[in-house]
C-alpha cells in the first residue's frame, strides 16, 4: 500500500464516517454540557420547596436518568444506528426489567406517595400496622421506625402505604384522657377537686382549653370519671406519667378508695345436716328391646328408606302386572266363553232346522 492510498483512506474516513463520528462527539459534548445546567436548576428549584431530601433526591436522579438517555439515543442516531429498532428493544428490556420487579417496582411508587403526601416525617412518634415507634429513616423502598424498646423495624414501603398510619406527633400539641374508677362511698366533689389540683399542678398541662373531670359510667366496681387535658405532643408521657402516679398518692392521703374485686371468705360452725330419701334404689327390670332408629334422620338411613320405598314400589308394581294379566286373562276366558256359547247355538239351530225338514219330507 502506498502512501497516496493510506492518505486517500484517511480522507474518506474524516469525509464520510469521521465527519459522522465528530458530529456524534460534538452533539454528546454540547448535551452533556446541557443536562448538566438543567440538572443545576432544578436542584435549586427543588431545594427551596418542603419535599424531604429523599424526595429531590429520587426526581432528580429520575430527570437525570431521562435526559441522559434522550442525549444517547440523538447521539447513536447521529452515528447512523436505526433508532426505531432500539427504542422497541429499549421497550422490551423496560417490559421484562418491570415484570421481574413488579414488587420493587411497587414499593418504589408507594414510597414516592409517601414522600409526596408527607404523612410523617423523620423523628415522628408513628403507629404503622399496630407496631408504635419512632420514624428513623424514609426511603425510596423501605421505612425504619424505632420502637419503644429499642428495636428498628423496617416495613416496605407498599405495606405503609396500604395500612392506617397514626402520627402522634403531627400536631404540636396532643390530649391526654383517663378513666379512673372510685368507690361508691366517696365524694365526688372532693375526688374531682383532688384530680384537677394534680393536673394543673403540672406546668406543661395547658389551661386553654381548661383540664376537664367528669362523671362518666357507673357499673358493679364503682363511680367512673372521664378526666382529659392537653399538653405539648413532645411531653405526652412524661406528664401521663407524672398524673397517674400523683393522683394515686392523693388519693391515699384524702383516703379515697379505689375499688377492686374482693373474695368474701365465711367459717361455720354449726354442723350441717342434708336431707335424703330413705329408700332405697328399685331393683333392675330388663326392658323390652325395640329396634334402633337412630339411623333414620341420618345419611345411610336416608337411603335405607329410599332402599324400602324403591322396594315397596317394585311390589306395588308387580302386583299390579300381576292383576292386570289376571284381569286379561279372564276377559279372553270370557270371550272364548262367549264364541261356544255362540258356536253350540248355531249347531242346535242347523240340528232344529235338519229335523224340521225330515219331518216335512215323511209328511
Amino acid at each position: 500500500m502506498t502512501w497516496q492510498e493510506i492518505w486517500n483512506g484517511i480522507v474518506d474516513f474524516f469525509t464520510v464516517g469521521g465527519l459522522a463520528l465528530l458530529k456524534a462527539i460534538g452533539l454528546w459534548i454540547i448535551g452533556y454540557i446541557v443536562v448538566r445546567i438543567i440538572m443545576l436548576i432544578l436542584s435549586k428549584i427543588l431545594s427551596k420547596t418542603k419535599l424531604e431530601k429523599v424526595t429531590q433526591g429520587f426526581f432528580l436522579s429520575v430527570i437525570k436518568f431521562a435526559l441522559y438517555l434522550i442525549l444517547l439515543i440523538m447521539v447513536l442516531g447521529q452515528l447512523g444506528v436505526d433508532i426505531t429498532g432500539l427504542v422497541a428493544a429499549l421497550a422490551a428490556a423496560g417490559l421484562a426489567i418491570g415484570l421481574a420487579l413488579q414488587d420493587s417496582l411497587s414499593n418504589v411508587a408507594s414510597g414516592v406517595v409517601l414522600l409526596v403526601n408527607h404523612p410523617f416525617k423523620e423523628g415522628d412518634n408513628v403507629k404503622i400496622d399496630g407496631i408504635e415507634g419512632t420514624v428513623k429513616d424514609i426511603k425510596i423502598l423501605t421505612t425504619t421506625i424505632i420502637t419503644s424498646d429499642n428495636k428498628v423495624i423496617t416495613f416496605p414501603n407498599s405495606t405503609v402505604a396500604n395500612n392506617a398510619i397514626i402520627n402522634y406527633d403531627h400536631e404540636k400539641k396532643r390530649r391526654i384522657e383517663l378513666n379512673i374508677t372510685v368507690s361508691y362511698d366517696t365524694d365526688v366533689d372532693l375526688v374531682k377537686k383532688v384530680i384537677t389540683d394534680v393536673v394543673t399542678s403540672d406546668g406543661r398541662v395547658q389551661l386553654e382549653p381548661a383540664p376537664f373531670c367528669a362523671v362518666k359510667f357507673f357499673n358493679e366496681n364503682g363511680i367512673g370519671l372521664f378526666v382529659h387535658c392537653w399538653c405539648p405532643s413532645k411531653d405526652y408521657w412524661d406528664v401521663y406519667y407524672y398524673i397517674m402516679d400523683n393522683i394515686f398518692n392523693e388519693f391515699k392521703r384524702n383516703n379515697i378508695k379505689i375499688p377492686y374485686k374482693q373474695v368474701e371468705v365465711r367459717l361455720r360452725d354449726d354442723n350441717v345436716v342434708l336431707p335424703y330419701r330413705e329408700a332405697k334404689l328399685p331393683e333392675r327390670v330388663e326392658a323390652e328391646k325395640v329396634e334402633d332408629d337412630k339411623d333414620e334422620d341420618s345419611f345411610v338411613g336416608f337411603f335405607k328408606k329410599m332402599d324400602i320405598t324403591h322396594k315397596n314400589h317394585s311390589k306395588d308394581k308387580k302386583a299390579k302386572k300381576e292383576k292386570k294379566a289376571k284381569k286379561n286373562k279372564k276377559e279372553k276366558n270370557k270371550i272364548i266363553l262367549q264364541d261356544e256359547n255362540a258356536q253350540a247355538k248355531t249347531a242346535d239351530s242347523q240340528v232344529a232346522e235338519e229335523k224340521t225338514e225330515n219331518k216335512d219330507e215323511n209328511t
